[in-house]
This record gives C-alpha cells, structure tokens and sequence, in this order.
C-alpha cells in the first residue's frame, strides 16, 4: 500500500535509550513513511509493565497520531497514551508486551515470542532499520576502504556477552580459528565488525590472530562501516546472540553463517532452530561454501499489514 493512500500522520518514536530496541522502532517508523520524533522516556520509579499516568514516564500531551514502542519496559507507556488520548493515538507495540495485544492497535512479534492475535503481525526475526537500498549506497561508499581485500569476502559481525551467554576469550580464539580457516581454504578476505558487548580483550585477540589473512577489523574509530560489510560481503558470519544482527544480515540477500554461543537461553533457541530449519541460516564450522539466499524483507510486511488497519481509520477512498 502506497503511502499516498493514508494523510500524513504525526508520529513519536520511544526510546530509552536503547539502541537495538530504538533501531527496530527508527526502521518501521521509516518503512511507514512519516515523519516522526524521537521521544525520550524514563523508567518509572517501581516500574511495573502495566501502565502508570503517561507523565510518569515523562510524556505530555499533545498526543501523536501514531505512537511506536519496543520492549516490555515501554508496553505500559503505549497503554497509558492510547488511554490519554482516548483511543486516538495508534499504538504499534514491537516485541511481547507481556500483556495481551487487545491493549494495543497493533503487535510485531517475532515468532519466538509466540504472541499471537488478529492485530498481532508475526515477523521472522526482528523488524530492522536495514534496506537493500541502504545497502548498496554502503558498498560504493565503503568500496575504496574494503575493496582492496581479495574476494570472497566474508563479512563477519561479532556480538558479545549478555545474561545468558559468556563471549570469553576461549570463544574468541575459537571463532578466530573457523574465520582463519575458512578464509585459507577460499583464498578470500575478512571485514570484521566488533560490538560494544565484543570486549576490548576479545577484540584484541581477533586483531591478532586474524592477521595471518588479508584482513580488516574495524577500531571503533570513525564511521561504523556495519551497513558497507552487509553489503560488500559475499558471505555474512554472525555471533548466535544478537536476533537483531541476524535478522539484518538476512535481510541482504547473502548466504548467512550463524557461529553459536553455548548457553542461549530457551526463546533464543527457538528463534535460532526457526532459522536454521527455513533456511534462512546455516552453522558456521569453519568453511564457507555458496548458496542461494533470499532476502529476508519483514520489515515490509509488517508495514503492509500495519497499513491495512491504518486504512480503516485513515485511509481515503
């Protein structure tokens, strides 16, 4: 559904400051087409998930036409403007509310979460902020930097730890040997992409022993060539912990490589056994062969089903 099919319509996107989360509500605010703001929220004091009076998560009316949250924390705050407003504020919920979608106009959960319900759009994996335009205007601008590495490129993202799993340096040496073999036996070149959560020490070991390979790893420094990796890499290796780095390598088009962590915890086990079974991934032993892979567009299909209800309120005829 075209844009042009709906008015434009004020839009408030919630952020605590998260980035995964405010990435997955920036990309389906994009995707939708509005004009929107980035509106800050605080953590009630005794936060609860149900909801408290709107101003105690520091949110004042005038009310937007739309509002989009993601994460359970901020479920209680989409209720109490939806209230607010009397109904007139659209609220999109990504990701368990952890209370029923009724409270909500309209739920994108991915599969593992197992909400379900008439509004609720079920995504394989996260919504996401990545396009295959994005992508592309990445490649050419970070060609000159990674060009000079020798093809097949593979472009590996290295997430870390989190409070199921332990990214300790035996992992990183172990993750570090697969990438040096893989790229031994392909004769091709690795553009790496550390995180936050990666951890200076791990960092520094795959900076070591990965020099035996043309290589690159980005320092932190400059611009984060993320997006210029999706898209010049001719096969994509991502760390198990991350659905939201998953779901944007899918997102390219490229064969992805999926190197697990131990220890995930039971929903992320779903989500990585969901992947695996489709297709959408394979495990990363060490080798890399092609295959044909589809981009994986969610983003989208949660948007064509948001519209469709955005219609029955606003669209024209």
């Amino acid at each position: 559904m075209a844009a042009t099919d709906l008015p434009t319509l004020s839009c408030w996107v919630a952020s605590q400051g998260l980035i995964g989360l405010q990435n997955q509500a920036e990309g389906l605010a994009r995707a939708l087409g509005f004009p929107f703001t980035i509106k800050e929220f605080k953590k009630p004091r005794g936060w609860r998930p149900w909801p408290l009076p709107p101003e105690k998560y520091g949110f004042l009316p005038p009310w937007p036409d739309v509002l989009i949250t993601c994460g359970c924390q901020s479920a209680g705050l989409s209720v109490a403007v939806r209230r607010a407003s009397q109904g007139k504020t659209f609220t999109i919920h990504i990701q368990d509310p952890a209370m029923a979608p009724k409270h909500f106009d309209v739920v994108v959960a991915p599969s593992h979460d197992k909400v379900r319900g008439e509004n609720v759009f079920v995504s394989q994996g996260s919504v996401h902020h990545v396009t295959l335009e994005k992508l592309k205007e990445a490649a050419d601008h970070f060609r000159p930097l990674l060009g000079r590495l020798p093809r097949p490129l593979v472009s590996v993202l290295v997430g870390g730890s989190n409070r199921h799993q332990d990214f300790s340096t035996v992992i990183a040496r172990d993750l570090a040997g697969k990438l040096l073999a893989a790229a031994k036996a392909s004769g091709g070149g690795l553009a790496v992409s550390p995180s936050r959560r990666t951890g200076a020490a791990n960092e520094a070991l795959l900076r070591q022993e990965l020099r035996a390979v043309p290589s690159y790893i980005w320092d932190g420094s400059g611009e984060n060539p993320y997006f210029g990796l999706l898209g010049l890499g001719d096969a994509i290796v991502v760390t198990s912990d991350s659905v939201s780095m998953i779901s944007e390598a899918c997102s390219s088009g490229k064969p992805v490589y999926i190197y697990e962590l131990p220890n995930a915890g039971k929903r992320h086990k779903i989500f990585l056994e969901s992947f695996i079974r489709q297709g959408l991934v394979r495990l990363f032993k060490g080798s890399i062969e092609p295959w044909e892979a589809t981009a994986l567009n969610e983003t989208q299909k949660a948007v064509d089903f948001i519209r469709l209800r955005l219609k029955e309120r606003w669209g024209r005829t």
